[in-house]
């Protein structure tokens, strides 16, 4: 583990102690709620029986929600707080959840072809290069199997919902691939029930630029599926500033699905 993963691991952990949303165990899903949490577009077909690695996907979310659907579950995270997490979830449904710690650009403690899904939860941006990554989720798929990858919108990475000008949100740095985003103010704000917050410093983040993703994924051998913008909470007619009104101009994350096809991605070679 090299020393951006013993930071981030550290950031991970206080968050998760505090509570961030993305720790927080779906205690309530069934297996509508289940289905549309880890298969919103429609692409991924019945999961009973496959196995699934929830890749940098610990927090008791979609690891209980593949579970309910019948899927052999595994879950890889950095942090050992989220994994707890995601034992916590299994206990509550009693169903049965492997959960491996360990850093996304090395899954060495997987055979080759082990999955049928890679799902990739929201933490490709912790790491500078998406390339290792890729090519790990690629070996330990099957011919045939299926990537799901979250992440940030690399044109809004940069942009900041309280710098609303009264004529838009200003695009103030350089659109550069792999560069480290720096934030004024380098904490997340977790609030708990009560509508307290709680400051705590957040993790490392890199831009990946649009080509980066898609380029890398084609060149190890994925066919793309699809791609979409995930509006979040989007509403333009919100109060500019909020962000509910940011992000219905600046859409900040990216869903996207592909199918590891390396037989037809050497014809087109």
């Amino acid at each position: 583990m090299d020393d951006l993963s013993k930071y981030n691991k550290e950031r991970w952990e206080e968050l998760a102690e505090a509570g961030v949303e993305f720790s927080q165990p779906m205690l309530d899903l069934d297996e509508d709620s289940a289905r549309s949490l880890v298969d919103a577009q429609g692409i991924m077909g019945d999961a009973a029986g496959k196995d699934v690695l929830c890749l940098a996907g610990g927090g008791g979310q979609q690891s209980a929600a593949f579970a309910l659907l019948g899927a052999k579950v595994t879950v890889f995270d950095l942090s050992d707080v989220q994994l707890q997490r995601d034992r916590e979830a299994a206990a509550h449904y009693g169903l049965e959840v492997a959960t491996v710690q360990g850093d996304m650009r090395d899954l060495s403690c997987f055979a080759d072809a082990a999955f049928d899904v890679v799902w990739h939860a929201h933490s490709l941006n912790f790491v500078p290069d998406p390339r290792p990554v890729f090519d790990e989720a690629a070996r330990v798929l099957r011919a045939g199997g299926l990537y799901y990858l979250h992440c940030l919108n690399p044109a809004y990475h940069g942009m900041e919902a309280e710098e609303w000008t009264g004529r838009g949100y200003p695009m103030r740095v350089p659109y550069v691939d792999g560069a480290e985003m720096v934030r004024d103010d380098p904490h997340w704000t977790i609030y708990d029930e009560a509508g307290g917050g709680r400051r705590v410093k957040g993790p490392r983040e890199f831009r990946h630029a649009l080509s980066a993703i898609i380029n890398g994924l084609i060149e190890r051998g994925f066919i793309i599926l699809g791609i979409w913008e995930d509006f979040a909470d989007a509403d333009p007619n919100a109060e500019p500033g909020t962000w509910q009104h940011f992000t219905s101009v600046a859409p900040p994350y990216l869903a996207l699905w592909a199918a590891y096809r390396p037989d037809v991605a050497a014809k087109v070679k």
